[in-house]
């Protein structure tokens, strides 16, 4: 290691925090192949956790050995050889389950410790690689799916997301972070990236420079979601795309030096930002690299990352159509047939969005009708209904560890219940997480939807879920509010129907929920679900 770990004598270190001043995360890698020679049983308990390191989480139950997998998609750009791989690699071991996650990374499930090696081999044929997905070191780079192609794009950004992800893939120099570390770099004018849930973001912005207008990126630092959630903070800097690896390089350093170590549910760069301030860390960041204060936020309306239907692209004769995925969930022989589609009717590419929902560009204008008439689109549509379209949902306890509920299937069912039981002009963003780490994003949802446990009537302990509304990171970012009033999961279906049925009356034409939030308030939408949880118990 070319740096010192100033942490090392602190006392108070969290036992993560010992394990990995003994052992490097990224050392897992050397000791995988073993393990798939050796089977489940020749993994020491205690180095479960570093397989994060690799992009590996055991699934619930952690003792049946069955591994997820996160695939790092920079940008959420798949050529066709990417995304034939991860396909196979699904149905060769994945019981044909291919999520898309809300940082456009590709997730598997149902993995083995002995197709490991064979797994990271078919990735690194094709320029894919699952390290660094999950753990302490720089995540999946959160991009703009359309860009290259986006008239609604300042900067041309996948050859510098690419650029600073290559730089920090398997870089021992930042491979040891206090926590996860999450980056979005992208020049989209409607913050398809959610600029401000991230730890560190990038985005478009133009300053005069000699008389010149150039366009460049202002720097959010210190979002983040789970239990205790913040919106990250405008640093007074101005930074040209050429110096983007540079300044992230340098914050990567502020946090991996300061960051706290001795608590881990304060480890994360938002507690160090909120401590600090935007002052103090733009101080901090000058020491590194000299950089000019900012200059005009381009920021327009928010758009969260959804872009359904068919759209012109900057190069003239040619589309990129958006598709819904329901929850993000695909089966591996639908990938396959969206990677042939993509090479028959575009370029080859398919690009995954942070709303779990996937962009096929390069379409000829005179092949868009034959494209659309195509029978998967059937299920995967463009114009998708108001609730299937908007939803967006975790894991869940049918893999993952920490959640408490069951998420992913019940979130479309509640959609499917809402499309075919109510029409709405506008659409509504419902967001299910199975546990306050809100992989799901619940925060920013219009209606946000967290699971419990709870003791029913007749006291036995039963899956249920708190409801937040008025999410948004549109003009005046906020996170959503929590309502008074715990609901049975079988009772959800009904119980969100009268919910929106009370907003369909009472919205005005056009209104969409966060607005009609604005305008009524906290109190309101408490008083319509205290009634309806009060009829629902008589």
């Amino acid at each position: 290691m070319t740096y010192k770990k100033v942490w090392a004598n602190n006392e108070k270190l969290t036992k993560e925090e010992t394990l990995k001043l003994e052992k490097d995360g990224l050392d897992i890698l050397n000791d995988i192949p073993t393990y798939a020679k050796e089977g489940f049983e020749s993994i020491p308990k205690e180095h479960w956790s570093l397989f994060k390191w690799a992009g590996l989480y055991l699934q619930k139950p952690k003792e049946d050995g069955y591994f997820m997998m996160r695939v790092n998609v920079p940008s959420g750009i798949l050529n066709y050889d990417q995304a034939l791989t991860l396909a196979n690699i699904s149905k060769d071991y994945g019981r044909d389950v291919v999520d898309i996650t809300t940082r456009q990374a590709i997730q598997f499930h149902w993995l083995e410790i002995e197709n490991i090696p064979d797994i990271f081999k078919r990735l690194e044929k094709v320029g894919l690689s699952s390290v660094g997905a999950c753990g302490d070191i720089l995540r999946t780079i959160v991009g703009n799916p359309l860009t290259g192609i986006d008239p609604n794009e300042l900067i041309e950004t996948k050859s510098i997301v690419d650029d600073v992800y290559w730089f920090f893939q398997r870089n021992e120099n930042y491979s040891n972070l206090p926590r996860k570390y999450k980056l979005s770099i992208s020049a989209n004018v409607n913050n398809a990236q959610n600029a401000e849930i991230n730890c560190l973001s990038f985005t478009p912005a133009t300053k005069e420079v000699n008389g010149e207008v150039v366009n460049g990126f202002h720097v959010y630092v210190g979002g983040g979601l789970a239990a205790k959630p913040y919106l990250a903070q405008e640093l007074d800097v101005f930074v040209k795309p050429e110096q983007v690896k540079e300044v992230t390089e340098a914050i990567t350093i502020i946090f991996r030096d300061n960051g706290y170590r001795d608590k881990r549910h304060r480890a994360r760069l938002k507690f160090l930002m909120a401590d600090w301030g935007p002052d103090k860390f733009k101080e901090k960041l000058l020491e590194f690299i000299d950089l000019p204060s900012k200059g005009e936020n381009k920021f327009g309306t928010w758009n969260a990352g959804y872009f359904y239907g068919v759209h012109p692209q900057k190069q003239k004769g040619y589309q990129y159509v958006g598709l819904n995925i329901p929850v993000g969930r695909l089966h591996s022989s639908e990938l396959i047939e969206l990677a042939n589609l993509s090479k028959k009717y575009g370029n080859g590419e398919i690009r995954t969005c942070n709303s779990q929902n996937i962009v096929i560009p390069y379409i000829k204008d005179e092949d868009v009708d034959s494209f659309l008439k195509e029978n998967i689109l059937q299920r995967l549509n463009i114009e998708p209904k108001a609730f299937i379209g908007y939803s967006v949902s975790c894991t869940g306890i049918e893999y993952c560890n920490l959640a408490l509920v069951e998420t992913k299937e019940r979130m479309r069912h509640i959609a499917e219940y809402l499309d075919e039981n109510i029409t709405i002009d506008v659409p509504v963003r419902i967001h299910m997480v199975g546990c306050p780490n809100a992989c799901g994003q619940r925060q920013i949802a219009d209606i946000g939807l967290q699971g419990i446990k709870m003791k029913n009537k007749d006291k036995k302990l039963v899956e249920a879920f708190e409801i937040y509304v008025g999410g948004t990171l549109n003009d005046v970012p906020e996170f959503n509010k929590k309502l008074k009033g715990k609901i049975e999961a079988n009772d959800l279906n009904e119980v969100l129907l009268k919910f929106i049925e009370a907003f369909k009356v009472e919205k005005e034409q056009g209104e969409n929920f966060h607005d009609y939030y604005e305008r009524k308030g906290t109190d309101h939408l408490q008083a319509i679900l205290t009634d309806i949880l009060q009829s629902q118990a008589s």
